[in-house]
């Protein structure tokens, strides 16, 4: 075995565990995660390549059928926003206006970048870092049985929510901690990616569609009706 082969061995493992350095690259995770999630998600991969780690083990598995996969996440992402909406988020005391999106009624200039927000910071990025990368870690400190998977759906989903609430309250923390659950629990199942992915992406693009027409209102009360 060569020294250099042996040097990458070396760097491999320690990546992989909970010294240092591989705690050195926890916390580079989650700084880059902070406001941009596709840099979290980028650092998670080369986490990935540099410490040896399967695809598999943080959910990059390839499905049975992209668009059949794909198909499945988009009519469950749509489905669970609108019943968050109408119902979930009502029962919890909710406004039905997101204030702090509010800003998109109407605005086609937000267009683009909204977009790219939500598909690559929530779809790609956010599950990447809160489930691919948190599940394989957290894995490593408390294995693989029922209750330590619990215990990381839980914890993950926590996290999650807590991200959430400086831009948008508590409603959003609430809201955040009930996807993150529902999400992380398909994760846990499955054991695959691509679908709580792109089931991110249509939860948060049905949110976006509410808002620029100006539907919040109408869809929080297709069930409790205003009094």
């Amino acid at each position: 075995m060569s020294s250099q082969t042996q040097i990458d061995d070396s760097l491999a493992a320690r990546l992989r565990g909970f010294g240092p350095l591989g705690f050195l690259a926890i916390v580079l995770v989650l700084l880059g995660n902070v406001g941009l999630a596709p840099l979290g998600a980028i650092l998670v991969l080369l986490w990935v390549q540099l410490s040896r780690t399967p695809w598999r083990e943080i959910g990059y598995v390839r499905p049975a059928s992209y668009i059949g996969s794909a198909a499945i996440g988009i009519a469950f992402g749509v489905a669970f926003k609108l019943a968050m909406k109408a119902i979930v988020m009502p029962l919890l005391g909710a406004d039905p206006i997101n204030q702090a999106y509010h800003y998109l009624v109407g605005s086609p200039a937000a267009i683009p970048a909204t977009l790219f927000t939500l598909i690559f910071v929530a779809g790609f990025g956010e599950e990447t870092v809160f489930r691919g990368y948190m599940f394989e870690r957290l894995g490593k400190l408390f294995g693989s049985s029922t209750a330590a998977t619990v215990l990381i759906v839980l914890i993950t989903s926590t996290l999650f929510g807590l991200a959430h609430y400086p831009e948008q309250g508590l409603a959003g923390t609430e809201q955040a901690i009930i996807t993150g659950l529902v999400f992380g629990t398909i994760f846990a199942v499955t054991g695959r990616i691509w679908m709580p992915m792109v089931a991110h992406a249509a939860f948060d693009l049905t949110a976006y569609a509410i808002i620029y027409w100006d539907l919040e209102t109408t869809v929080a009360h297709w069930v409790f009706k205003a009094q």
